[in-house]
């Protein structure tokens, strides 16, 4: 019999960690494969807001039925506090989040789009820290070495906005990144202007896209921070999901009724109907799932760690599929911020075996698990 780790509270086996790390696998390579599926939709001229509203409602028609079956008996009663947190959660990480990652990928390319999203850790981290979730101690090593780690993960993401480079692999030629603005009415009413205005500022569309996607960063990031107090007071993780998926869905719904106007922009080709598929089952609520039963077994410390695969597996699955180059400044950028990325994860983790006794136990064969990244004991209440 495999020899229990304890984890936030509990008791996890060593088959349970390894079934998690192979999870989180699985994650980066949807994630990479939703980052070429997407452009691929995008190219072919499928409306950005359509595509978000299928895509939700097929996600919160599978989260919605399993929260209310699986969780029927462990979940506590809805307060207005948590109710508007979870109102929050949904507008940042499920509408901001989705619509300002597709706008980036349309103007950039797969690649670049997953090169930026190691960077969502760090945010993670400095919001934590500005709403007291996170300390930081720099008189301490590991409070020195967060600090460094998220200078050097920034500076990476404002390398990738203000440096290109040459092609380091790939046809230039052969670029999906779009050299003039060419949306549809709709997408124009909708997010035009914010272009018009950046291209007026001397941006090209290259770096209005990678600034959409440090936005969507953003937006993912608050969307972690906000969520993690919000489930220690409600402790049903599918539920919180499915009520997340509600509101972002019912803002999503809300947009496009009021920006999408043309009817042909409801119908969908054979190919746009398998992207929202593969988007609304396997990226939206899959990957939910998992990311959050894993972060039960190892917590958030080693399940951020994961994201630096998502470059190298959108780079592998563009390059093949869409010919997409890679540029010199989305290698550089991803280095500085896969390098910050883990300074402050090593920092997080050193720290809490150094400072937390008794919530890590070292199993036979040596498997760790720790506290997740952003959760410390006594600061649940701190959202409201």
């Amino acid at each position: 019999m495999a020899a229990p780790v304890l984890l936030n509270g509990g008791e996890a086996t060593e088959r349970q960690a390894r079934m998690a790390h192979a999870a989180m696998t699985f994650v980066q390579l949807i994630n990479g494969a939703y980052h070429v599926i997407t452009k691929v939709a995008l190219n072919v001229g499928v409306n950005q807001l359509v595509f978000c509203v299928f895509r939700d409602l097929l996600a919160i028609s599978i989260l919605a039925p399993l929260a209310y079956f699986h969780e029927r008996g462990i979940r506590p009663p809805m307060t207005r506090s948590i109710l508007f947190s979870l109102l929050f959660i949904g507008l940042a990480g499920i509408f901001g989040n989705q619509l300002l990652f597709l706008m980036g990928l349309s103007y950039t390319n797969p690649t670049y789009a997953a090169a930026i999203q190691p960077s969502i850790p760090v945010f993670t981290f400095l919001l934590a820290v500005m709403i007291g979730i996170e300390k930081v101690n720099l008189f301490k090593i590991e409070g020195l070495m967060k600090v460094g780690g998220t200078i050097v993960c920034v500076s990476g993401a404002i390398v990738m906005v203000l440096f290109r480079g040459p092609v380091l692999y790939g046809d230039k030629d052969a670029d999906f990144t779009p050299k003039t603005v060419n949306i549809d009415r709709s997408e124009h009413e909708f997010h035009g202007w914010l272009v018009s205005s950046f291209l007026g500022l001397g941006l090209d569309l290259w770096h209005i896209g990678v600034i959409c996607l440090i936005g969507n960063c953003i937006c993912m990031a608050a969307f972690i921070t906000v969520q993690a107090p919000v489930l220690k007071k409600y402790p049903a993780y599918l539920s919180v999901a499915a009520y997340s998926y509600f509101f972002g869905t019912l803002l999503m719904i809300t947009t496009a009724f009021v920006f999408v106007r043309e009817p042909e922009d409801w119908s969908l080709t054979q190919s746009e109907i398998l992207a929202v598929i593969f988007a609304g089952v396997f990226a939206s609520a899959l990957n939910y799932g998992l990311l959050t039963w894993s972060n039960k077994i190892i917590g958030a410390a080693l399940v951020s760690l994961y994201n630096p695969l998502q470059p190298a597996t959108s780079a592998f699955l563009s390059a093949i599929f869409l010919g997409s180059p890679i540029y010199l400044g989305s290698v550089l950028g991803g280095v500085l911020i896969i390098l910050g990325l883990y300074i402050v994860t090593w920092a997080s983790y050193r720290e809490q075996h150094t400072t937390v006794s008794g919530n890590v136990i070292v199993s036979s064969s040596d498997v760790r698990v720790s506290e997740p990244l952003i959760r410390r004991d006594g600061t649940g209440d701190k959202i409201g």
